[in-house]
């Protein structure tokens, strides 16, 4: 691993202290690109006009006239934590607006695959509806929009993933991510999108004189779903992305949020009054997401939208049960997995520029969440399979990959597609992220075409972990009020925790719970804790490490300690 500080460019430092900004965040802001505090500022307000993204207008119209035509609206959701708050984002926020006839499908996992297909919108018609609004997917659903407009349906397309050459036959599509739109924020997760569509259909509204601006729904209460979905998703955190976070942090700080999301906390041990984006994708997150991977996402978004304490309650035990059973299913599978990916090189050689891995006996369900491991752990795009358990799908595999900087993911697909015609049945995703389905006898062909990509793509350097830091901790920062500050700010994909970095010394060092280093080091001549979770391997007496702030108590006293992120190599 190389560890390689970040540049922090001084006059964005200097700006940041003179606006009153604390000299340690003033360093951390510039070393991520901040360079005034109008990029701070996380008002409502500031967030970017909706009149910015295509198709936000016509979304409005069609919208306002269903409502008042008291028309039937179905939303079709997707099965990760980011379209189930999507969903009860759009189910909460259209009864808001006025709504009376508001229903929703999600898909399943293995029986249905992705996104709307064409028994999905059949599904919509037969439920007798008239709008079909799909959230956090929809992009890439040729065959289920056309299906559902020769229904009859009116179709609004809501998603935020990257298109293909082609767009779907929709009546108006909202995808930041679609040709002509110039909404800034490309990288607004799903949920975001749909809360920008009841922002426009909120406007649409008060100009027809629905209401005005002291009589129009509060659409705040939104925003601790749509802080969780954003977070969850692992989107880039921009400044409006940012601000979306820190507005629906500060209502849950103030317990001012749904009651499945207060449920979640509890089932998760976790405290509302001092959440951070941390416990949004690590702790909530996954056990949504659970829901869909090993049962119906339908308990996820059922604990989103009930008003009812003791419901949500119940249902918050029930996905904490199932996300129990993932842990271990994914388990058992990333150990499978990863003697799988590393029989594919010597041991001492460098593993091949991207792994694909499959065996039988995995569950397409937690394939994503192994590929991660895989990833992480040998720094290579990686791709995990798992036969399809739909019915007459047995001959399909369905993969899940994840990257590393340098290779997208999404495009490498597209790229096997077009040189294996054939080969992959369908595929779609992000840079970081994507998922395919193949035949179980196009295997090989992927793997060697992936590969094939990623050694024309990948350079020895890319694939060289690095781990960016913030450079050496200043002693006077070694405080627990300081560790409080920094975990309330909104830290996350693209906008990253502070991580730390320099030579210390190991004063000890010890194995706890067999798989994790407690370490006594010395940081600047003065005894801090540290723990290295995941990690067995003994350190050098003197090493350069990196580590981010925490704060362990014990017997109620609260201490700084480092929790460590990797080692020079």
């Amino acid at each position: 691993m190389n560890i390689i500080p970040r540049d922090i460019p001084p006059r964005s430092v200097w700006v940041l202290e003179q606006a009153g900004i604390h000299p340690l965040l003033a360093r951390l802001y510039a070393a991520r690109g901040v360079t005034g505090t109008e990029e701070l500022d996380d008002a409502l307000a500031k967030l970017l006009p909706p009149s910015t993204m295509l198709g936000l207008p016509a979304a409005a119209a069609l919208l306002a006239d269903a409502i008042a035509q008291n028309k039937r609206l179905c939303i079709v959701a997707d099965y990760d934590c980011d379209g189930a708050t999507a969903c009860a984002v759009a189910l909460r926020g259209l009864k808001l607006l006025g709504a009376q006839h508001v229903a929703y499908i999600v898909p399943d996992r293995i029986v249905d695959g992705y996104g709307l297909t064409a028994p999905i919108a059949q599904r919509v018609k037969d439920s007798g509806a008239d709008v079909l609004i799909t959230v956090d997917n929809g992009i890439a659903s040729m065959d289920g929009v056309a299906h559902a407009r020769a229904l009859g349906l009116q179709v609004l397309v809501t998603d935020h993933h990257l298109p293909a050459a082609e767009l779907p036959d929709a009546d108006v599509i909202v995808n930041p991510n679609q040709p002509g739109c110039s909404f800034a924020s490309k990288s607004i997760a799903g949920v975001g999108v749909m809360f920008y569509v009841l922002m426009a259909l909120r406007s649409e509204m008060r100009a027809r004189g629905v209401f005005d601006a002291a009589t129009q729904p509060k659409l705040d209460t939104l925003l601790p779903l749509v802080a969780l979905g954003t977070v969850a998703d692992v989107v880039r955190l921009d400044a409006n992305n940012r601000r979306l976070v820190a507005q629906g942090l500060k209502r849950v700080r103030a317990l001012a949020m749904p009651a499945g999301i207060a449920s979640l906390f509890v089932a998760s041990g976790r405290s509302a009054a001092v959440a951070t984006t941390f416990d949004f994708g690590f702790a909530l997150g996954p056990r949504i997401n659970a829901a869909g991977r090993l049962s119906d996402m339908t308990l996820g978004i059922e604990c989103l939208l009930t008003d009812d304490p003791a419901r949500a309650d119940e249902l918050a035990k029930t996905l904490d049960g199932i996300n129990r059973e993932r842990r271990v299913i994914e388990g058992d599978m990333r150990e499978q997995a990863m003697l799988i990916a590393e029989s594919l090189f010597e041991e001492g050689d460098e593993p091949p520029p991207a792994i694909c891995v499959f065996d039988p006996d995995f569950h397409e369900g937690v394939v994503g969440i192994v590929a991660s491991r895989i990833k992480d752990k040998l720094h290579r795009p990686a791709f995990v399979f798992a036969a399809s358990a739909a019915p007459g799908k047995e001959h399909e595999l369905k993969g899940s990959g994840r990257s590393i900087p340098g290779f997208h993911l999404r495009d490498a697909l597209d790229l096997v597609a077009k040189r294996h015609p054939g080969v992959l049945l369908r595929f779609g995703g992000h840079a970081m992220a994507a998922g395919c389905t193949i035949h179980e006898d196009g295997l090989d062909t992927f793997e060697q075409g992936l590969i094939d990509i990623a050694q024309e793509w990948l350079d020895a350097a890319t694939l060289t972990r690095r781990l960016e830091t913030d450079g050496p901790l200043a002693p006077e920062y070694r405080r627990v009020d300081l560790v409080d500050t920094l975990h309330k700010e909104v830290w996350g994909q693209g906008f990253a925790a502070p991580t730390f970095s320099e030579e210390v010394e190991v004063l000890s060092q010890r194995l706890v719970g067999e798989k994790h280093l407690a370490l006594k080091l010395k940081h600047q001549g003065q005894p801090v804790d540290g723990i290295w979770f995941g990690h067995t391997e003994p350190l050098a007496a003197k090493v350069t490490l990196a580590f981010r702030l925490d704060a362990d108590e014990w017997n109620g006293v609260r201490r700084v300690r480092f929790l460590v992120e990797g080692v020079q190599s």
